[in-house]
């Protein structure tokens, strides 16, 4: 099994706890409702299988990324399940997994080099659109929030530390799929051709 060649993703049901309780759009740190607070806990129990099984089956280095990623998701995870704090903040950021629907799907094409298909140019845009609207949008909008924490020593500062760090990874992957997606003459030869989490 190959942790660098495709993306895994807990199946989640974000849009719709959204769409169940909105306040979590206004009050993201303490609305709270039930589906919310269950998909908080099912996404941690998947990242936490996930990590677990990246070492056990010692992809460790190739997938360091994912294990990064997770532990800070954990981190954040966490305040919701023991503290019911900030529920709606995770959700928020499972947001996150539709525009993973098409990059999974972007990558499956890849895997089978079929990047000439016209069903792969037009995924590429809609991939464009769907990384914006559910990861830049949403994390853009979860940072200005966190920002008022600047400075205090409360959970809300550790969760904005987290967040930052997100912001990074994200922005990398995006330009990332700018590069390989829209400047493929740009992106750098690499050793190791199986490694997907440049591409």
């Amino acid at each position: 099994r190959s942790y660098s060649a495709v993306p895994k993703y807990p199946l989640t049901r974000g849009a719709d706890s959204v769409w169940e309780t909105p306040e979590m759009l206004v009050e993201i740190e303490t609305a709270w409702s039930l589906s919310g607070y269950l998909l908080v806990c099912f996404s941690a129990g998947y990242f936490i299988h996930d990590t677990v099984d990246i070492v056990v089956s010692r992809q460790s280095r190739a997938s360091w990324e994912y294990l990064v990623h997770h532990v800070m998701a954990m981190g954040a995870f966490f305040s919701g399940i023991f503290w019911s704090r900030f529920v709606g903040g995770g959700v928020l950021t499972l947001l996150v997994e539709v525009s993973n629907i098409f990059l999974t799907f972007r990558m499956m094409m890849k895997i089978n080099n079929a990047q000439d298909l016209l069903l792969y140019r037009v995924n590429k845009y809609v991939n464009l659109v769907m990384y914006f609207l559910f990861r830049l949008a949403p994390q853009a909008y979860l940072t200005h929030f966190f920002l008022r924490y600047v400075g205090q020593r409360t959970l809300g500062t550790f969760l904005l530390g987290i967040l930052l760090l997100l912001d990074v990874m994200i922005l990398i992957y995006f330009s990332r799929l700018l590069r390989s997606d829209f400047c493929p003459e740009r992106v750098p030869n690499r050793q190791h051709k199986d490694k997907f989490l440049t591409e």
